[in-house]
């Protein structure tokens, strides 16, 4: 169905940043005003009537409670690997070239195909974009069941073509001529701003037959094989497509960040920085860079932040040991951490039971942080009733709600850390950090948290934080338009 969009992605700004954000008698987490500032970063001690439960719960709690001068280390630490990357060192950070040199400049014009593949459902997307700006959007939706995401990529990719087939078939565009951005939300070795290979699938991919093959090179073949018109224009994942849909809203735009199923950032570095370069680069002054943060520490510099909780984690995840940071963060883990901090207080005699694998989900801690924020728990008693097989007490499900703000507390403080790490990097008058994902949107405390950290890490570095919509749909569509503007320029 065809819709013209005023707007093609929701705007929600605060400006903030500076030295005075912080003021009044108490902060947005409960931490006095007249507390250090290492100590301003933690969150409010548990408060039960039995106060040597609550005592011995933040005791066992303390090792995913970070002070400021621990964050002020895991900057340090992100810094160094953020220039081993770019010298292409020893890093844990991929810092990938993605060849995007510019950014939407309003003069944006066509009709193109979009891809998103990044979870359970893929999306196809006909954008058609007029003076910078959407004004149609035919978007359809399909499954990728669990035999296509662990079995061949061959069988996939083929899927993937199918979908584009169908989708052209409805929309009566089957033999048309039509550029294509491919959003593939997967760490990826790119070669230029249309190739790259994979190299590692994350979340509940795991296919096989995959190593050193051009995903975008596999998919042109495999629509040429059904005889589609279709050029992978572009080929990017849904952090460069929020940072570029989110600079279509507002120039001041150079900071691009995921906070959904995964985490992941992107940003605008100076193209003399970057090292890895396969393609012509004289006249490019900045180029987006992909950090892919959520391998941050997979070499072992982050060993000091690990709890045996995210041991737990990361033993159960589908590719253990691997994107160990994300999983501090990814919407895919905070449920799962939630049982297995839940799991460790039942069997130390805090907690009334051990809530059953699965049992929680990263919705449960954005439902038990909305109760706490409104003072009650009659859902959250409820949701762990269900988990563990039996009532709980109104004290027991205070319990739960004060893990679930731990743990957002702490998701917020490492996302904070690495976009602080950035403007400081940047060092521009404002930069504003296109934010898109679920635990974003939905989680009720993220967003106050994420900008009084960032504010305590960078304090003379005024930010904005803007919701972005459908950065891996729109993104891409904005990145081919942006790749045919600059292939236009040198005919």
């Amino acid at each position: 169905m065809s819709t013209a969009i005023e707007n093609s992605l929701s705007v929600d700004t605060r400006v903030n940043g500076h030295a005075g954000y912080i003021n009044g008698n108490s902060t947005s987490n409960g931490t006095p005003n007249n507390c250090t500032w290492e100590q301003q970063f933690l969150p409010p001690p548990l408060q039960l009537d039995d106060r040597a439960r609550a005592i011995k719960i933040d005791s066992r709690l303390a090792g995913l409670m970070l002070c400021g001068a621990t964050l002020r280390r895991v900057g340090e630490v992100f810094s160094r690997e953020i220039e081993n990357g770019l010298r292409e060192r020893p890093s844990s950070l991929q810092m990938e070239n993605t060849y995007v040199p510019e950014l939407p400049d309003g003069t944006e014009e066509g009709v193109f195909l979009a891809l998103d593949l990044g979870g359970t459902n893929f999306r196809v997307l006909l954008l058609e974009l007029q003076a910078g700006q959407l004004v149609r959007e035919d978007v359809k939706q399909y499954h990728i069941s669990d035999a296509l995401r662990l079995g061949p990529g061959e069988d996939l990719f083929n899927f993937l073509a199918d979908c584009v087939q169908d989708f052209l078939r409805t929309e009566g565009m089957e033999n048309d001529e039509l550029s294509l951005g491919f959003t593939f939300s997967f760490p990826m070795k790119q070669h230029s701003i249309s190739s790259g290979e994979l190299i590692t699938w994350t979340k509940s991919f795991k296919c096989g037959g995959m190593e050193g093959v051009d995903v975008a090179a596999l998919l042109q073949r495999c629509l040429h094989a059904r005889g589609l018109r279709v050029t992978v224009q572009v080929l990017l994942n849904d952090t460069t497509g929020t940072l570029v849909a989110g600079a279509q809203l507002d120039p001041a735009v150079v900071i691009g960040v995921i906070m959904g199923t995964g985490s992941n950032g992107c940003y605008m570095e100076r193209a003399e920085r970057v090292q890895h370069w396969e393609a012509a680069h004289e006249r490019v002054q900045d180029v987006c860079v992909d950090i892919e943060w959520g391998a941050f520490g997979d070499n072992g510099c982050l060993s000091f932040l690990r709890t045996e909780f995210d041991k737990e984690v990361d033993d159960n995840s589908l590719l253990a040991t691997s994107f160990t940071f994300e999983k501090y963060i990814g919407g895919k883990y905070l449920g799962e951490l939630l049982c297995a901090v839940l799991s460790g207080l039942a069997r130390d005699g805090l907690f009334p039971a051990i809530p059953a694998r699965g049992s929680l989900l990263s919705a449960h801690v954005s439902l038990f942080e909305e109760e706490n924020v409104a003072g009650v728990c009659s859902r959250t008693a409820e949701a762990l009733r269900d988990a563990c097989g039996r009532a709980v007490s109104r004290h027991d499900a205070l319990v739960a709600q004060h893990v679930a703000r731990v743990i957002s507390n702490r998701a917020a403080q490492l996302v904070s850390v690495c976009i602080a790490t950035l403007l400081r990097r940047m060092s521009r008058a404002h930069v504003s950090v296109a934010v898109d994902g679920s635990v974003f949107k939905r989680h009720p405390r993220i967003r106050t948290l994420m900008e009084r950290y960032i504010a305590l890490l960078a304090p003379n570095h005024k930010f904005s934080l803007l919701g972005a919509e459908d950065g891996s749909g729109k993104g891409s569509a904005l990145t081919a338009a942006i790749a045919a503007r600059i292939a236009a320029r040198s005919l």
